[in-house]
């Protein structure tokens, strides 16, 4: 067996971003003591969850890559050992800004990126106001400790996504995210949606016989126009192996730390039994590419 050690932080987040920071860097060293070779975090996860509003202040939140944020996780990767998948806003250039997973090698250097490709518009989630779709494409990045097709949030409910991915050769899909509750949503409706969001990433594991880390912010953050009761993160964040299999599944209310070990050989012998890529009819799939079909 290849056995990967994961860790990830669930962590509810406040205004002061250099205290999310530090408490997060105190969380990555703590879990690579515990044995993690690869440590995920959650999507934006310096700072609240700003796009609750449509507010051109928030830009400030934005820096270039590499920047202040990449020096601080290159440099804490390099002191542990560790893989880190971060997730950033990007300032590339002034009125051009990208939400941006960022995984770093083991020696601190900057192994890949990807920037977010699906944007969501809606109400307390006004991405579309702050990021600009990314143009870099699906292509898994290469570590020591695998090949990684990391996306982020919204990208979960898109097959297409997941599927590019794996066809590159990516052993494990990572989707940084941050999602959760509307206060006006019954408990049934809540509940729906949050299994709709798991269930639809463990339907990509095995459409593509892959394991799959969703690591999700949790706690609330107020609305600050005051238009909304604001979100309460559903935490949830899972790990789950190539059938779909959970493997770990978080709380929905608390912050965790958690190491989970996952065979990475197992992906090839669920494969060999369940040849999705081998029969598909790609000769056939041609309008995938076309919006809608009339």
């Amino acid at each position: 067996m290849k056995e990967l050690n994961i860790g990830f932080l669930q962590q509810h987040n406040t205004a002061d971003t250099i205290n999310n920071i530090e408490r997060l860097c105190d969380g990555v060293r703590d879990l690579a003591k515990r044995g993690a070779e690869l440590i995920v975090l959650q999507e934006l996860h310096n700072s609240l969850y700003f796009c609750q509003v449509e507010d051109v202040n928030n830009f400030d939140l934005a820096e270039p890559i590499p920047g202040p944020s990449t020096d601080i996780y290159g440099r804490l990767a390099k002191e542990l050992g560790v893989v880190i998948v971060t997730s950033l806003f990007e300032r590339r250039a002034a009125g051009l800004y990208h939400n941006t997973a960022v995984v770093f090698e083991k020696d601190g250097s900057i192994a890949g990126k990807y920037r977010k490709m699906h944007i969501p518009d809606d109400p307390a989630y006004y991405e579309k106001f702050y990021f600009t779709p990314g143009d870099i494409g699906f292509h898994p990045i290469d570590t020591s400790v695998g090949r990684l097709g990391v996306l982020v949030c919204w990208d979960q409910w898109y097959p297409e996504a997941a599927r590019l991915m794996a066809l590159q050769g990516a052993e494990i899909l990572i989707y940084p995210t941050a999602i959760g509750y509307e206060s006006s949503d019954t408990l049934e409706e809540q509940q729906r949606q949050r299994m709709a969001w798991q269930t639809v990433m463990r339907g990509h594991a095995v459409a593509n016989g892959v394991p799959v880390v969703a690591v999700n912010r949790v706690g609330h953050e107020p609305d600050p126009s005051h238009q909304t009761n604001g979100i309460q993160f559903w935490g949830t964040s899972f790990v789950c192996g190539p059938q779909g299999e959970i493997h770990y599944e978080a709380s929905t209310d608390e912050e965790e730390s958690i190491i989970v070990s996952i065979d990475m050989e197992r992906a090839e012998q669920v494969r060999r039994w369940w040849p999705f890529l081998r029969d598909r009819r790609i000769e056939n799939y041609s309008d995938i590419n076309r919006r809608f079909i009339d």
